[in-house]
């Protein structure tokens, strides 16, 4: 009987190792990127074609490598990082295992320009599918140039699979994003099909941050908080965000020893220091940064590397916790205790005289007539005159509504409305809290949410508008310029067709900056950005066809930043009006998310409680 294991061909064992380690082109810009950091590059230049999939080419001014390393750079477990395996818990390099560029050559056609400073000459190596196709002598500048074209061409299932250019790019944006912000020193440009998308000049953490994530009047850097934590097991520092800018959609980064990790259990204990602070659908940016003793975490757990493992967690989970309470603490985040002296009670200082206490005494007047608008006896009060007159001045005013001031679209059934208005003609309804209107019903007691029922009837006006393409805009007196991160503004670009088709005039003024000229009618101004943050949030979590899923988060977007909110009472006309447009709906039932509006509490139920 013939043996039947056998060793894998290299090239095969390559491709699997490429399946862990080469998940998609962001996957190659990582590695390629953290090689130019470890050869001591201070500049690095990116440039993409068709969002990694035709080209990854990147350019570094660092130490560069001989003819031979070039060529043992390729080969499995090829590194310069590790000598024997203790040093596995001492690295403080980024690469170090020695599969990455074996892996990419697994899957890509790769060639390479590489010149050491002290070499007349430099080396060029072409790879594809891990066979050597050429290797010569050239002439070129000090330091390397890696040229990745056509990723996974040969394994098809693998480049079938990858995402849409606009999501990749993302991706190899964020990669970057993650990488500059641990090397502000360093200085970084980014091209994309020959646009610019990126340029980083040298700079300190607080000012990359900057660069980075602008905010909607560019001071991104002011509105940081540092923190700072030093112990003899760990050092923390970086910054936090102040409650007041916290998002739906923020930007958050643990990194470790230079790395970027990602910690759920950490994210607790900066979201610990911040409760009570934050409303729930909000959350703080943070930017961390610790310095730990290598031999204390394992960054081995996870094949992207992106999982760490510390050895003491839940002292450092103090720490943090306390390095961040203490910057907000610093910076008034958290309100201190102020005592009011006002009517406090005047203790004497302590006397060492021991004198006998004097017993307390209360003054009453015997004669005193609260009723007695002026006498003798009572001349130190006097009534209040009473003005009528001026209770009643603004009764024959007309009175100013909630609801017709947040209804931005008028009803397109008025049919169907006039018969609902003769339905609930007469009835009495009461507002709960200012949230739940109650209504009797043939069969039971019926609770509806305002707020969402009013989330129903615009999301499916605005779907109507989004099918009919009708939008009507109104033009703002003064355009806002807002601006956003590179990745959150590729994501904008695309949806930027289906808001003009909604009534909002936006255009893009180039990279992360839009204006707005307009928004659609009834649509308030204040409400737009965090209708965008919301939108961008939505779209980022949405799985589905592109077309449905724009048009539902548009939609839903827009409703629940238009909605009316529970802060004012409501009169009659306008709770009928309300629960007359809402029964009008396909589902008056939940909202677009799946939220109840109307909750019946049956008659049956309600004798049972007597």
């Amino acid at each position: 009987m013939h043996d039947i294991i056998h060793l894998l061909p290299d090239h095969v064992a390559n491709q699997i190792a490429a399946g862990e380690v080469i998940q998609r082109p962001a996957s190659v810009l990582k590695e390629l990127v953290e090689n130019a950091i470890d050869a001591e590059a201070t500049l690095i230049q990116v440039i993409l074609k068709d969002a990694g999939r035709t080209l990854i080419q990147v350019i570094d001014n660092g130490k560069g490598m001989s003819e031979t390393d070039v060529r043992m750079a390729f080969e499995r477990h090829a590194t310069s990082k590790i000598q024997d395996a203790s040093d596995l818990f001492a690295l403080h390099t980024m690469g170090f295992r020695g599969e990455a560029l074996a892996s990419i050559a697994a899957v890509a056609q790769i060639e390479v320009h590489t010149r050491r400073e002290e070499d007349e000459l430099g080396s060029l190596i072409a790879i594809s599918g891990s066979h050597l196709e050429k290797q010569e002598v050239i002439s070129c500048p000090k330091g390397t140039v890696f040229f990745v074209k056509n990723l996974f061409f040969n394994v098809p299932a693998r480049r079938k699979f990858l995402k849409s250019n606009e999501t990749e790019l993302r991706q190899l944006i964020m990669e970057l994003t993650r990488i500059a912000l641990v090397y502000p020193q360093l200085q970084f440009t980014l091209h994309h099909n020959d646009t610019e998308l990126l340029r980083l000049m040298p700079s300190n953490h607080r000012q990359r941050i900057g660069q980075l994530f602008p905010s909607r009047n560019h001071s991104t850097q002011h509105q940081l908080l540092p923190i700072s934590a030093e112990t003899s097991m760990v050092s923390i520092s970086g910054y936090v965000g102040t409650p007041e800018t916290s998002v739906r959609n923020p930007n958050q980064f643990f990194f470790v020893n230079g790395r970027y990790m990602r910690h759920p259990y950490f994210h607790k204990a900066v979201m610990q220091a911040y409760e009570g602070m934050i409303a729930s659908p909000l959350s703080p940016s943070y930017f961390i940064y610790f310095e730990i003793d290598p031999a204390t975490i394992d960054v081995n757990i996870h094949p992207t590397k992106t999982e760490i493992k510390f050895e003491h967690e839940p002292a450092v989970w103090s720490i943090l916790l306390a390095a961040v309470k203490e910057s907000l603490s610093k910076s008034h985040a958290i309100p201190s205790i102020e005592f009011d002296q006002e009517g406090a009670i005047d203790i004497p200082p302590m006397t060492t005289t021991k004198a006998p206490a004097e017993q307390p005494r209360v003054n009453v007047n015997p004669a005193y007539n609260p009723f007695d608008t002026y006498s003798e006896r009572s001349s130190h009060y006097t009534r209040p005159p009473m003005n009528w007159e001026s209770l009643y001045q603004d009764f024959e005013k007309p009175k100013e509504t909630l609801f017709s001031q947040k209804q931005v679209f008028p009803s397109e059934d008025d049919t169907q409305q006039g018969l609902l208005d003769e339905e609930h003609e007469g009835k009495n309804y009461l507002l709960y809290k200012n949230r739940f209107i109650l209504a009797g019903g043939k069969s039971g007691l019926m609770f509806v949410d305002r707020q969402r029922a009013h989330i129903r009837i615009l999301f499916e006006q605005w779907m109507r508008q989004l099918r009919e393409r009708k939008g009507f805009s109104q033009q703002l007196l003064f355009p806002e310029m807002i601006s956003l991160s590179i990745d959150d503004a590729l994501l904008f670009e695309t949806v930027l067709p289906e808001l003009q088709d909604v009534g909002f005039d936006l255009s893009s003024l180039g990279k992360d900056t839009f204006v707005i000229n307009g928004v659609p009618a009834g649509f308030e101004k204040s409400s737009v950005m965090s209708m965008i943050e919301l939108l961008i949030d939505t779209v980022k979590h949405s799985k589905g066809k592109m077309k449905e899923v724009l048009d539902e988060a548009i939609a839903l977007t827009m409703a629940k930043s238009a909605a009316v909110n529970n802060d004012r009472p409501m009169t009659q006309d306008e709770m009928g009006q309300l629960l007359g447009q809402l029964f009008t709906c396909e589902n008056p039932n939940t909202t677009p998310d799946g939220k109840p509006i109307v909750v019946i509490l049956g008659q049956d139920e309600i004798e049972k409680k007597f």
